[in-house]
Order: C-alpha cells, then structure tokens, then sequence
C-alpha cells in the first residue's frame, strides 16, 4: 500500500480491492469510489462507537422521569 499526504487532513492511498466487493458498495452507497470507501470508514468508526457504548452497559446510573422529559 503507498500513501501520500496530498493536502492537510486528505490523504491518498493506492489499495487492492476485490471487484465485486467494491461494486456492492458502490451500488449501495449510489455514490464514486472515494465517497464509497470514505462511508465504509465512517461507518466502521460508528460501529466502535456504539460498542463503546454497548460495554458501558449497566456502568453508569442515571436516574431519569420520563414522563417530565416527555412533556
């Protein structure tokens, strides 16, 4: 893989991808290999996010009246 720093927070890589891997993607996302690709990581990074939160499970006590806070 090579990778260069093309402008200050853009970066650009060369990747071998599976065809028809790459294909689903795109035709899922409606969107241009960069955009297919930068939605992947996005959602990876979303996916540690919610595990995150997921492991915090049962941690932390909120005491909470819904029904105030639903008016």
């Amino acid at each position: 893989m090579y990778t260069l720093v093309v402008a200050s927070g853009v970066t650009k890589v060369t990747v071998n991808l599976p065809t028809e891997t790459l294909a689903q993607a795109r035709a899922i996302t409606g969107k241009g290999i960069t955009d297919t690709i930068i939605a992947g990581l996005e959602e990876l990074e979303k996916r540690a996010h919610r595990s995150a939160l997921r492991a915090l499970r049962g941690k932390i006590r909120i005491d909470l009246d819904l029904t105030g806070t639903r008016r």
